[in-house]
């Protein structure tokens, strides 16, 4: 059951997203504002082929568009408008869906406004998105079924949630074997005080930042070995290169060894398809170099993955760049 506290910072956040926001110029901080890599061309194709008025009320601090989405279902949590919605529709096809999920009903009644709009421009058949009103730790009530989605993806909202332990348990519960919480949040390097915690507008003289995860919920099997892959460019928008994540950078027909967890990830989502993997010593066939994997930690503290991305902000446009 809600305490009263978490009731009151749902109605805070309803109240500043519903009533206070109306376009993104509106947002009173900028403390998750990122630099971020290069956009595939299809996705930008994607994000620009988006209704002007739902990308105008985007609030989100990340682009959480992963690759390998062909005919995926995905949901996304606190969708708001529907920005990343209707982006990733055209990205899935018609045999995918995308339902996005939002518990601030001004934001689900923009987004619901302009479906028939974006499935006329994109000329699907039948709409593959869907908005649904409710609570991203409630998806149950919600109606979202045991393990029914491919993705699921959040941008700057989890971080909003009193409760985020339950938000990943549900998540968990509504995602397939082999898939994949895809998602983009704003972190602070210590514990908040009360009176910051509890305050409307984000304040403090803490860091924070914002950093983009990538979770998968994996058969309990035995424990996977260290292997040898083989990135196939299969995957649209990723023919040459396939920057997994901070740890791994995937080229075309080169050989790359991987950890346990990095080997488990491959063959058990849906990148199994775009990848050889074989035992560490076996020969592979290969025209590329080979990249063994050093005796390093592997990164997963926001703060050191904030000072690595840091030195590129220079190299990096600014598209996908903005403020929650």
């Amino acid at each position: 059951m809600a305490t009263t506290r978490d009731a009151e910072i749902r109605k805070d956040v309803q109240t500043y997203y519903g009533q206070v926001l109306k376009k993104s110029a509106d947002l009173q901080t900028n403390a998750c504002v990122t630099a971020a890599r290069p956009v595939p061309k299809h996705i930008r194709e994607a994000l620009q082929n988006v209704n002007e008025e739902v990308s105008l009320r985007y609030y989100g601090c990340g682009l959480v568009i992963p690759e390998c989405l062909e005919n995926c279902w995905i949901l996304d949590l606190g969708s708001g408008s529907g920005r990343d919605c209707y982006a990733l529709s055209q990205l899935v096809g018609e045999k995918g869906h995308v339902t996005g999920i939002d518990m601030t009903e001004g934001q689900v009644e923009v987004a619901n406004k302009y479906i028939e709009y974006h499935m006329e421009k994109y000329g699907f058949q039948a709409p593959n998105v869907t908005f649904i009103h409710g609570y991203i730790e409630k998806l149950g009530e919600a109606g979202i079924k045991n393990e029914s989605y491919d993705i699921v993806i959040s941008n700057c909202v989890i971080n909003l949630v009193p409760d985020k332990q339950q938000v990943l348990q549900e998540v968990y519960r509504v995602l397939k074997h082999g898939g994949e919480l895809y998602f983009s949040d704003v972190y602070a390097s210590l514990e908040l005080p009360e009176e910051v915690r509890t305050h409307k507008v984000l304040r403090g003289d803490c860091r924070f930042v914002s950093a983009t995860f990538r979770l998968f919920k994996l058969p309990k099997t035995g424990p996977t070995k260290r292997c040898q892959v083989i990135y196939n460019g299969g995957i649209t928008g990723h023919e040459k290169e396939l920057i997994f994540d901070a740890n791994f950078t995937f080229k075309k027909d080169e050989t790359v060894e991987v950890d346990e967890e990095t080997a488990a990830i491959l063959k058990n989502s849906r990148f199994a398809q775009d990848f050889l993997i074989r035992p560490i010593g076996e020969k592979l066939p290969t025209c590329g170099g080979y990249t063994a994997l050093e005796a390093k930690d592997i990164i997963k503290d926001p703060f050191k993955l904030a000072e690595g991305s840091d030195s590129a902000k220079s190299r990096s446009p600014p598209e996908a760049a903005s403020g929650c």
